[in-house]
């Protein structure tokens, strides 16, 4: 069974890949630099987090770890002072990327977190930015972006739409080259706009505003990133299980409740082309994974179909006939949509991704803009 990790090393030497704008922020773990301890009452010291981030987070197998500075941090100075003391420090196994959940643009705990950016810019890849244009609107984006470029160090920016005026603004929010992603932050929305979510259906019940969200996101080129789910199960399926028969599987004979809740939330939103997805669990980590990756054979199959397509001439005009199925060019697209998703989420094998690339070589700019709209054209 092929794994869901490669080295990405092997592919950058084969084939150049920068046209695809990058990877995506795949599955986001929150983790809070410096927690609460319901056993002993109290908040854990500078020793006991930093102790806690060496055991935890630096083997996580999520695609960005996200520090949380904003809602979910209550000792944000100490948080702070953790962070300049660990991420220096911090082993980036399977090529993490770390992602900093600032304050509201312009409180005082904002500048105290630019701060922070600033000094630790070479160890950070994303700036999360908490309630995005609630208070100032687009120029906290742009504000943000000049702060960033004249920093050492690419860093780029996941505004959170948690509020309809930020929603109302969200082409705007879109516009600057920083921003690569979006983040629906689907609680503090749901409370700005009265609705009564539960963890169960709340895709169901903010259906219309992620839908909303997406279309300006696909229209500017950009990801979404979608909700982070608050059921907490104990159940944590084995990162070998790939193969949708094996989840389904695993769900039938081991999975909780919420363990088919989340999977089926993530399943939607993979459905809907969401780019990422943030959990609060390590056992959710796989759980979506697994959700938003294509499977070994689900790559294969895509791969067949697209050197099928290629043999009859009918990539970019014709029709053919596969497993009982006629396919045309927008089902080709869809073919390879489905390969440069798992390399985004880096799943795809070196060989693999040569392939994908040398399918979209063989296509127009136009044609690649309209079934690849995140990369840049050369």
């Amino acid at each position: 069974m092929k794994s869901m990790h490669h080295s990405d090393g092997a592919v950058a030497k084969k084939v150049d890949t920068s046209m695809l704008g990058g990877y995506w922020p795949g599955i986001q773990l929150y983790y809070p630099p410096v927690k609460y301890a319901p056993a002993l009452g109290i908040y854990e010291d500078l020793e006991a987090a930093a102790l806690r981030m060496k055991k935890h987070a630096h083997a996580t197998h999520a695609h960005t770890l996200i520090f949380d500075l904003e809602d979910g941090c209550r000792q944000k100075e100490l948080s702070r002072t953790l962070l300049r003391q660990e991420l220096p420090l911090f082993k980036r196994h399977h090529q993490v990327a770390i992602a900093i959940r600032v304050n509201p643009f312009r409180t005082e705990e904002y500048e105290l977190d630019m701060q922070l950016v600033k000094d630790m810019a070479p160890h950070i890849d994303v700036v999360m930015l908490a309630k995005a244009g609630e208070a100032y609107g687009a120029p906290e984006v742009r504000d943000l972006s000049s702060f960033l470029v004249g920093l050492d160090h690419s860093i780029t920016i996941q505004p959170i739409i948690e509020h309809p005026k930020s929603l109302k603004i969200a082409p705007d929010l879109m516009q600057y080259s920083t921003v690569k992603h979006v983040v629906f932050g689907i609680h503090d929305f749901s409370k700005a706009m009265g609705i009564q979510i539960t963890p169960e259906h709340w895709t169901e019940e903010l259906k219309y505003f992620l839908n909303q969200i997406m279309f300006e996101a696909r229209i500017a080129g950009k990801g979404v990133i979608g909700g982070v789910e608050t059921l907490i199960g104990s159940s944590s399926m084995p990162t070998t299980f790939v193969e949708p028969h094996d989840v389904r599987r695993w769900l039938d004979l081991h999975g909780e409740r919420e363990s088919h809740v989340v999977y089926k939330h993530a399943c939607q939103e993979s459905a809907m082309g969401l780019t990422g997805k943030q959990v609060i669990h390590p056992a959710h980590i796989h759980l979506c994974k697994v959700a938003y990756t294509p499977s070994p054979s689900e790559v294969a199959q895509r791969i067949q179909i697209l050197k099928a397509a290629i043999e009859a001439d009918a990539l970019l005009g014709g029709a053919i006939k596969f497993e009982g199925e006629m396919l045309d060019p927008p089902m080709f697209g869809k073919a390879l949509q489905t390969l440069l998703r798992a390399y985004s989420l880096r799943a795809l094998s070196a060989e693999d991704t040569e392939f994908a690339m040398s399918v979209l070589k063989l296509m127009p700019a136009q044609v690649i803009r309209e079934n690849w709209p995140y990369g840049i054209i050369l």
